[in-house]
Formats: C-alpha cells, sequence, structure tokens
C-alpha cells in the first residue's frame, strides 16, 4: 500500500506540474501573439554581407566534389516593407505571386521569398480575410526563405544578385494549372541567369530553379544554395497543446543512420551542424506548420545548422557544383515546401519529411490512429464526431481489459469495511496488518493491482491519441457543434471542462477511498484541478477527455452494480 499511495502521490506531482507548465505557455504565447505588428515587409537596410566565398578550382562536373563546398551567406538585406500584398507590389524591389493556396512576396534582390501566406488557412477564425503568414520579415518576425548561387562564379558569392521581373504581380490563371515566375539577372560579359519559380494549382510545394547561359569565354561554375533564416520568436498564432506537451520548434533533417533528426535553436546555436548526405531535406518545423528545402534526390549535398553572430538560426543545404562551357546552357533546381502538416502529402514530396507530424517515440502506435481518425472523418464530415467515434472505437478493443480493472476497483469498494475493521484492529502492528490484508485479498480472490495494470496497459495508446489530436493541422479552425466553433482552441464558454471536471468527480465516487486520509483529501481535489487547468485546452482534446471519461464512467457503474447485486444474492 505503500508503494501505491507512492506512485499516487508522485503521478499527481507530475501531471499538476505539467499542467501549471501548460498554463504558463499560453499565458506567454497569449502574449507573444497579440503583439501588434505595424507592417510585414519594409524597405532595404542591408545587414553586413559575409566575406566573399572562397573559389573553387575549375573542374568538371566529374570530377566536382562536396568536400569544400563555400558555406551559404549569413546574412543578407532584410528589406522593411508594407503590410499587404496590395501595397508590397508597388514597390520596386518586391514582387507578389498569388496561386488558390500561396500568396508569396519575393524580394528582386537575392529572389528571396521574404513574405508567404496561406489563404487556405486563416490567421484568426474570426477574421475570413486574414490568411496565416508563414514566411514574414518584419519589427515581430524574421522568417524567410533564401537561395542563389555561390561558388567560383556564383551571382551571390560576393553580394546578393539584383533580379529583374516582367511585372510586379503573377496570379494562377482560372484555367491553368501551373504558374511560372521569372526572374533575370545578366552581366555585360554575355552571362545570364534565370531564376524560376514554378507553382501549381493546389499545392504547397514550388519548383525554385536556375537556368544558366553562358555566352561568355570562360567556363562558368557555382553552386546552388537554399535555407531558411529564422529568428527565435514564437509562432504568431496561439496553439496550445496542452499538459506541458509543447509542440517543437526548431530545425529538423534526415539522414541514411537516422530519418528524423532535430535541432532546437539551442542545439544549433551549441553545436552547429554540418554533413554531406545523399538526397534528402531541411526544414524548419512549428505547430501544424513547416518550410523545408528538397534539393535533388540523386545527388550528395552538403547540409548545415547553425546561429550568426546576429542571432538568426540558419537551416539550409549547398548542392554540388554546375558547371558550364561556354556557349552552354545549365541547369539546377531545388523543391521548396510551404504550408500545413499534411503528413501523407509530405511523404509523396520526400522520404520521411511526414515525420515532422512529430508523434513522439510512440508514432507506432499513433500513425494507425491518425489513419483511422482520417477515414472516420471522410464518412461523418465532422471533426468532433470523428474524435468522439475513434474514442469509442478504441474503448472497444480494451473493453474486456478496462472490464478487468474495473471489476478489482468494485470487488475493493465491495471489501472496504473489511479492510478499514483489520486497520483498526491491528493499528499498532504494521506487520500484522499486511499480513491480515493479504488473506482477506486470497480469502476473497482480490489482486489490490488488479486495477492498475489494465490502466498501465492501455495508456500508451491514449497517449498517442492526444499526440494525434495535438498534432493534427486537420482540426485547426474545425467547428464541431454550437458553441464550438475551433476544435484547437479552448472552449470559448467552458462547457466540455467542466463537464470533464464533472464526469471525474463521479467516477471517483464509483472507486473505493484512499485507505490514507491524505490521499482521499489529495483524489477530492483533483477533478477540481484538473478543471481549472483544462479551461486553456484544445476543445478538441477536451472532447476526447470527456467522451472517455463518460465511457469509463458507464461502464464502470455497470459493472459495480453487478458486483454489487451478487454479493446481495449471495449474503441473502
Amino acid at each position: 500500500m505503500d508503494f501505491q499511495r507512492t506512485l499516487l502521490i508522485g503521478a499527481i506531482a507530475l501531471l499538476s506540474f505539467m499542467l501549471l507548465t501548460e498554463w504558463v505557455a499560453f499565458k506567454d504565447a497569449k502574449t507573444t501573439a497579440e503583439q501588434p505588428v505595424a507592417s510585414r515587409l519594409i524597405t532595404a537596410e542591408p545587414d553586413s554581407l559575409p566575406e566573399p566565398a572562397a573559389a573553387l578550382p575549375a573542374t568538371t562536373a566529374a570530377d566536382s566534389g562536396n568536400e569544400d563546398l563555400p558555406q551559404a551567406p549569413e546574412s543578407i538585406a532584410d528589406t522593411q516593407t508594407a503590410s499587404t500584398p496590395e501595397v508590397i507590389s508597388n514597390s520596386g524591389d518586391i514582387i507578389t505571386v498569388h496561386t488558390d493556396v500561396l500568396q508569396v512576396a519575393i524580394d528582386l534582390r537575392g529572389g528571396d521569398i521574404v513574405e508567404l501566406a496561406l489563404p487556405e488557412h486563416l490567421e484568426d477564425i474570426d477574421k475570413p480575410n486574414q490568411p496565416f503568414v508563414l514566411l514574414e520579415q518584419n519589427e515581430r518576425r524574421i522568417y524567410v526563405a533564401q537561395s542563389g548561387l555561390i561558388g567560383s562564379n556564383g551571382i551571390d558569392s560576393e553580394s546578393r544578385a539584383h533580379f529583374s521581373a516582367a511585372q510586379s504581380r503573377y496570379e494562377l490563371a482560372p484555367n491553368a494549372d501551373e504558374l511560372t515566375v521569372d526572374l533575370l539577372w545578366q552581366n555585360a560579359e554575355g552571362l545570364s541567369v534565370t531564376k524560376r519559380f514554378t507553382l501549381r494549382r493546389g499545392d504547397y510545394l514550388m519548383t525554385v530553379s536556375y537556368i544558366v547561359d553562358n555566352k561568355t569565354s570562360e567556363r562558368w561554375q557555382g553552386n546552388l544554395f537554399g535555407q531558411i533564416k529564422r529568428d527565435s520568436s514564437k509562432p504568431s498564432t496561439v496553439d496550445s497543446s496542452g499538459m506541458g506537451l509543447q509542440p517543437f520548434l526548431g530545425a529538423a533533417i534526415t539522414q541514411p543512420d537516422e530519418r528524423f533528426t532535430k535541432f532546437s535553436f539551442k542545439d544549433m546555436r551549441e553545436e552547429p551542424f554540418r554533413a554531406q548526405l545523399p538526397g534528402g531535406w531541411i526544414a524548419m518545423i512549428q505547430h501544424y506548420f513547416l518550410s523545408a528545402w528538397i534539393p535533388a534526390a540523386d545527388q550528395s549535398h552538403t547540409y548545415s545548422t547553425r546561429v550568426t553572430s546576429s542571432g538568426f538560426n540558419i537551416a539550409g543545404f549547398t548542392s554540388p557544383a554546375l558547371v558550364v562551357d561556354p556557349g552552354q546552357q545549365g541547369s539546377v533546381s531545388a523543391g521548396f515546401y510551404a504550408g500545413p502538416k499534411d503528413q501523407y502529402r509530405l511523404a509523396e514530396i520526400s522520404p520521411y519529411l511526414d515525420l515532422s507530424v512529430d508523434y513522439g517515440w510512440l508514432w507506432w502506435i499513433a500513425q494507425p490512429l491518425f489513419w483511422l481518425l482520417i477515414k472516420i472523418h471522410a464518412f461523418v464530415g465532422n471533426w468532433g464526431v470523428a474524435i468522439i467515434l475513434l474514442t469509442v472505437l478504441i474503448k472497444a478493443v480494451f473493453f474486456k481489459l478496462s472490464a478487468t480493472s474495473y471489476r478489482s476497483m468494485a470487488n475493493m469498494r465491495r471489501v472496504a469495511p473489511k479492510m478499514q475493521d483489520i486497520r483498526e484492529q491491528y493499528a499498532e502492528d504494521k506487520a500484522k496488518q499486511s499480513q491480515a490484508m493479504m488473506e482477506l485479498y486470497r480469502k476473497e480472490k482480490i489482486n489490490p493491482m488488479g486495477g492498475c495494470l489494465p490502466v498501465l496497459v492501455q495508456m500508451p495508446v491514449f497517449i498517442s491519441l492526444y499526440w494525434v489530436l495535438m498534432e493534427s493541422v486537420e482540426l485547426r479552425h474545425s467547428p464541431f457543434f454550437l458553441w464550438i466553433e475551433d476544435l484547437s482552441v479552448m472552449d470559448p464558454y467552458f462547457v466540455l471542462p467542466l463537464l470533464m471536471g464533472a464526469s471525474m468527480w463521479f467516477m471517483q465516487k464509483l472507486n473505493p477511498p484512499p485507505p490514507d486520509p491524505m490521499q482521499a483529501k489529495i483524489m477530492q481535489w483533483l477533478p477540481v484541478i484538473f478543471t481549472f487547468f483544462f479551461l486553456w485546452f484544445p476543445a478538441g482534446l477536451v472532447l476526447y477527455w470527456v467522451v472517455n471519461n463518460l465511457l469509463s464512467m458507464a461502464q464502470q457503474y455497470v459493472i459495480t452494480r453487478q458486483i454489487e447485486k451478487s454479493d446481495a444474492k449471495a449474503k441473502a
């Protein structure tokens, strides 16, 4: 019994700590999200450029390796512009690109993506005309995607190339499935470089290509680099995760011996990463969304993460040298994804990119649960109903195991008076008290741990489901019924948290009271404590807990009444 008491107190302390952590994190995130932003893009105010990259020896494409590739620039000219795409398009150095799922602002200096919004995902559910901004460059946040050509003759080696564009605004035509945006750079010697962005209808993946036309008398050589530059600020939206399990914020990469490697901003600062890897990808990850560079799968690239002296977090790659002989053309390209964590689409783009939807070490349970949730939603069309039905199915799978647990607790409740008599009889002799208790268990055929073990077996499944609900972007801004307009944020009227607390209280009444008075007092306060912290939990997660509690309570009530009736008949 001392072991049970220690286990109970430890579990309560851990849960209280996790809940308190979540509450503090929510308040901090809310404060960050409410900071006003005067503008999203601003006029040119250049950072200092790094020293020019060391020139590579003129070699052929066949024998040029990756060992001594120059590192991509650490800093670029950060521009400042006005806030909306309409204002941005009036700037001579900024062009905008619009598809059905992407709104992109490109700085002609470097051809970098300095703002990217997702019209299919709102910044705030109460503002239907304000798309979610993933990439941005303003006083609130620096988060941009950069690419260029460096190396021996790279146009971005000494300073950023300044491109020209045929128009300031590009838009996907209603009857077109693809949009091509060409930026042109050329010099007096006869070298011209086209930076081409190819975007497709309904797709968050774009292709960034460099087409080099060498009309000079010298061989041209350069390396494609792509990088994501981000400060350490938290995402702009308040996406509470609950239970202190905060969504990861940082960089990630895939390696041949490790499918998914994460780097927090602290890791990037203390232990910069650099490795030559085949194919692969590198990404910046946050709750629900990510951005990722996916270079050519048939080449090896030098991947790196680092933190600049200005405090910016850089995650990027450098590709093998592209060599273009005089009078010839050559091209090199990479994919860039910026959008929601749609794990099935990410799996199509590159191997293991779908692991950015991070379910932790229980992913092997969480993945089938997510698949089942998707299938249920396809049938019912409502994510709240899908959560309820999935919870019912899981409870059905564990019905007999739960019954064993509840039956054990009901039997403990039945013999509680006898246990109390033993405690009073041997109050001064703990050894005899324990011996008498064990004899009572044998006589009544009760296993005191029978109520705990089945619950422990089920815990990995319920934790996995919890992570599925927390990580699924599909639930973001998804309505349920009546007052629940968004399952990813807290219940505005706290109805679900109150129902959850009430269900915990009723479940306690069905369980035998703890023998220790201190334990009993703690257990009495648990529903109140949990209700308080669950007030800030996303409604989808609270809905899961409510349904799970109600089903457990119903099953436990039936089993308890059956045992009480059997006991009454035996006495009669």
